[in-house]
């Protein structure tokens, strides 16, 4: 059906930059620069400067942002890692594919990880902790740290949503050992197919995981391992250097939209909505998603629906509760109830007030009735 306000409209964000998009792509190809050209050094280098890390790796997905490091580490059965429940499934199934055991604690009001459950969940076997930056806002990193630095353990952080987020005024995929970002097409920073790249301050790790991606090859002639094919497509990187030019506009955009989402429902007592930008002097959120807590979330999410705005409800059922995964012994109360809960609204930078207004409108129409 066509929808009044999409949910996302990466159509419109190309249709703004068109002319700028067909000269990458005619510049990258007009050179023959397909595979780990000058664009892909040029773009891990822009992201390190914005993150603050010494080192970028660029790779084929958010995932493997995550994978790769922890192969590297060597992480395996046997060895056991911290995450959440409440985040795409990713985080989870990077360590199975590890041969790991994640250990998953709750998360609290602001949607990430409970810090004051990670101690409990620290055995002989734990290795690393995931926590994950869900939303575009950042955890409690310096707990976090404390505790990994007491107990010796390596951090990894899923920062996938949120680049250009930050905590006590520092980035996010700046504390850990390893930052995780996506760059799938939805992100604040997205790409035209999938991609991710990872920060790091350590050159041993960054220079392992550019081997790993490159099938284990460290020149043309040298294979000194077994590897991956998880390269960033050079054409791709040209393109996220074009919208790197835009993408402090965007994460300004991004917080105007929460700001009148926040200022215009939060009267609306059967909604619990997000902590508003500028709200706690620790957290600089991105706001990568606006997801609010609603009574009746189905029913709200079918009425928006029949009036033209389009929404997500992301994770209907909490993945410790998917049946075939074999995590269902996790208790975790606060995850499962936001799963019955959660109801992503529009957002983007290309929204117009009138469109943010119209979603308000629908809401507090259903409330009303």
């Amino acid at each position: 059906m066509p929808y009044k306000v999409r949910f996302a409209n990466p159509q419109k964000q190309y249709a703004d930059h068109r002319d700028e998009f067909i000269k990458a792509f005619d510049d990258v190809l007009l050179r023959g620069d397909l595979i780990l050209r000058k664009d892909v050094e040029e773009f891990e280098n822009n992201i390190a400067s914005l993150v603050g890390t010494k080192y970028a790796v660029s790779l084929n997905s958010g995932t493997d942002t995550m994978f790769l490091p922890l192969k590297v580490l060597g992480i395996g059965p046997n060895d056991e890692v911290i995450s959440v429940s409440h985040t795409f499934i990713a985080s989870i199934s990077v360590i199975v594919q590890t041969g790991a055991r994640p250990i998953l604690v709750d998360v609290k009001e602001d949607f990430t990880m409970d810090v004051n459950q990670i101690e409990a969940a620290i055995t002989n076997k734990t290795k690393v902790i995931i926590p994950v930056h869900l939303n575009g806002r950042v955890c409690e990193m310096d707990k976090i740290m404390e505790i990994a630095q007491k107990h010796d353990l390596v951090v990894i952080e899923d920062a996938a949503q949120a680049l250009g987020s930050k905590y006590n005024g520092k980035m996010a995929g700046s504390f850990g050992l390893i930052g995780s970002f996506s760059l799938y097409p939805f992100k604040v920073l997205g790409c035209f197919g999938d991609g991710g790249i990872l920060t790091t301050n350590n050159k041993e790790m960054a220079e392992r995981i550019k081997i790993l991606r490159d099938h284990g090859q460290k020149t043309k002639t040298e294979i000194v391992c077994f590897g991956f094919n998880s390269r960033l497509d050079n054409l791709q990187a040209a393109i996220l250097n074009v919208k790197l030019k835009y993408f402090p506009q965007w994460v300004k955009r991004r917080r105007e939209i929460a700001s009148i989402y926040d200022k215009k429902l939060s009267d609306i007592k059967e909604i619990k909505l997000p902590p508003a930008p500028d709200s706690d002097e620790k957290h600089f959120d991105n706001f990568q998603n606006y997801v609010l807590r609603a009574k009746k979330r189905n029913e709200l999410a079918a009425f928006l629906k029949e009036n033209g705005v389009e929404t997500l409800i992301k994770d209907p059922v909490a993945n410790h509760k998917q049946p075939r995964l074999g995590l269902s012994h996790f208790n975790l109360p606060y995850s499962e109830k936001l799963a019955n809960e959660v109801i992503s609204l529009p957002m983007y930078p290309e929204l117009t007030d009138e469109e943010v207004d119209f979603v308000i409108e629908v809401i507090k129409k259903f409330y009303a009735r």
